[in-house]
């Protein structure tokens, strides 16, 4: 389960085994939703926001936060998404200390 961002308490991360579409998940206290980044042509095209089959969703302020993060960092997500999914490399997790708006 590999780390990708620590956020204001909001961890966003891939599942090991996850599949396409490029995805990841915000986690805070027990609650989840996650962020699918639609890519067309090589360009981020679309971000949806979901909630996960079986958990309760992040709370506004959560979701908030975890919007932030998906959309500053979108690219460098898509980036270590084929980092780890394709090319097996690890990923290194970084905490962020300051608002990215």
């Amino acid at each position: 389960m590999p780390k990708l961002y620590e956020y204001f308490g909001l961890i966003v991360l891939f599942y090991a085994n996850e599949h396409e579409p490029v995805h990841v998940h915000g986690k805070f206290q027990g609650r989840e939703s996650r962020a699918e980044i639609i890519v067309f042509n090589g360009e981020i095209s679309e971000i949806c926001y979901s909630a996960v089959a079986g958990r309760q969703p992040l709370d506004i302020r959560e979701m908030n936060f975890f919007e932030e993060i998906v959309t500053a960092r979108a690219d460098d997500i898509v980036a270590k998404w084929i980092d780890f999914f394709v090319l097996h490399k690890p990923i290194t997790p970084e905490r962020i200390t300051r608002r990215l708006k």
